[in-house]
């Protein structure tokens, strides 16, 4: 491995269920050959999850290493405290220049979170507005997911979406080229969060046409939804969906669009790829592709995320390092608190020991060694009255909350997750030991004290702050046009040569 310390460009997708990629489901009709090339010399973890299948608290507990129970990060609301460690920061401190370029719904006043520069704004709000209230179990929030993404899916000229990851692509290439011209010997990690393919499900025809209705299944299993667990009749009621069922062609559009979201973050990570390679950073850069939680997409009869299901908890994840690492796939299960000591550990740092951490190095994995195979996950949003809590470890997939019967899936045989094992006397040890490992992890009464007590103060501040004058948290990127393009106080030819690359 060269001494130098590498470039890290990480690209995250939003909302992207690994289970239906063509990484993964070689009968897929997803088109990502972008992807696909990375992955062809990179290193595939065939199993790898969030540990939230919510926006927020999965993002807080990747950049942290941290699970979310241990910073609060308990839904899309959630205030993510500044004094929480950071892959960021620990790459800064190790002399790299750190940057931000799109969505990581950082709640709450600090926005940069150890990214020294944020490229863009974030497309979701920064402030409490969001909170869930568990002691309103059975109100709807108006401002969540309801069904018209479903109902009203088809192709678009332009969106709210489109708008934003077009601009946080645009910034991230600038980034790499302005990095060349005047930082070439700088380190640099630089992440790229698109938002796609994030429900709405629209995108415009140039994607909606690489696919054809027939090149779009529908979800292979329906479950009614009175033989829904518990968690899942929450979701329906959460969006909009009890008592409801979708029309099958609302269903197949929906999966087509998403499909041709999928293809368009593929057309962007080949943008960024084709940047680096110009910019000759390809050989010192490794690049990361991954997401933040999946997306139910109609399997089961369920939509968007929120539960421990494969589509809604497994991503993606890729490290393309062909220089470092060979070619392979990983079967252990991982999970995205694992990227900040892997970064650490690729950028040839260490980590403070003094300083709380869950996530574990993947390095033993990318070289081809044995690596852990497990992953602890936590949920504490919309639908649950009470902590939802996961292991999953070997075959077996483990959830368990105080109000629901629990749940044990053994996700190699039974991929669709359709048999409970919960009750089974072949699994009765299995099942003791689990229950025995959630009361030791976590004190589940304490825990629902301390998400109770984080949305009710939350709730109080956000209602405070809406009235009389309002300041906002949202980040705003600044731009110094005195020294953009051709000003008078930079001479021409100097201007030239610094904007030039190859430098003449």
């Amino acid at each position: 491995m060269s001494t130098r310390r590498p470039n890290i460009l990480f690209i995250m997708a939003d909302q992207m269920a690994a289970p239906l990629l063509p990484l993964y489901d070689a009968k897929s009709p997803i088109k990502m050959p972008h992807l696909d090339a990375l992955a062809s010399n990179g290193v595939v973890f065939d199993s790898a999850y969030c540990n939230s299948p919510l926006c927020a608290p999965s993002r807080f507990s990747l950049v942290s290493g941290q699970l979310p129970s241990k910073i609060g990060a308990y839904d899309n609301a959630a205030d993510f405290a500044a004094d929480v460690p950071t892959y960021a920061h620990y790459l800064r401190r190790l002399g790299y220049r750190t940057a931000l370029s799109g969505k990581m719904h950082f709640c709450g006043p600090d926005q940069l979170h150890g990214y020294e520069e944020r490229l863009t704004s974030d497309i979701y709000p920064a402030d409490y507005g969001w909170a869930v209230n568990w002691d309103e179990p059975d109100v709807r929030a108006s401002w969540y997911h309801n069904m018209s993404s479903v109902l009203q899916a088809g192709p678009c000229v332009r969106t709210n979406q489109l708008d934003f990851d077009d601009e946080v692509v645009f910034r991230a290439n600038q980034y790499l080229y302005d990095h060349v011209r005047n930082t070439p010997e700088q380190p640099f990690c630089l992440t790229v969060s698109m938002t796609h393919p994030h429900d709405p499900y629209t995108i415009p025809a140039e994607f909606w046409n690489l696919y054809n209705d027939d090149d779009v299944p529908l979800p292979r299993n329906f479950i009614a939804q009175d033989q829904q667990d518990p968690q899942s009749q929450r979701i329906l009621k959460v969006i909009d969906l009890w008592g409801q069922t979708m029309p099958p062609e609302a269903v197949k559009k929906a999966r087509r669009a998403y499909f041709g979201a999928c293809s368009y973050i593929d057309s962007n990570i080949g943008k960024l790829v084709k940047t680096l390679n110009d910019c000759g950073l390809g050989n010192d850069t490794i690049i990361v592709f991954s997401g933040d939680h999946g997306d139910m997409l109609g399997e089961r009869g369920l939509w968007y995320k929120m539960h421990w299901y494969e589509m809604a908890a497994r991503v993606p994840m890729v490290i393309h390092a062909p220089g470092r690492f060979a070619a392979h796939k990983v079967a252990a299960s991982v999970s995205t608190i694992d990227l900040l000591p892997t970064f650490v550990q690729l950028a040839g740092g260490s980590l403070d020991a003094s300083l709380p951490l869950d996530g574990r190095s993947l390095m033993p994995h990318l070289q081809g060694g044995k690596g852990h195979d497990e992953v602890i996950g936590e949920y504490m949003a919309e639908g649950t009255n009470a902590p939802l809590v996961m292991i999953r470890r070997g075959d077996f997939k483990f959830i368990y909350s105080d109000l629901d019967p629990s749940l044990l899936f053994n996700v190699k045989s039974d991929p669709d997750e359709l048999t409970n094992l919960a009750t089974s006397p072949v699994h009765k040890d299995l099942m003791a030991g689990f229950m025995a490992e959630v009361a030791e992890r976590w004190d589940m009464p304490t825990l629902h004290a301390q998400v109770l007590a984080s949305q009710r103060r939350r709730r109080f501040v956000d209602g405070a702050l809406t009235k009389g004058k309002r300041t906002s948290w949202d980040h705003q990127p600044f731009v110094d046009a005195g020294q953009q393009y051709m000003r008078n106080h930079i001479d021409l030819d100097d201007l030239e040569r610094r904007a030039r690359y190859p430098k003449p």
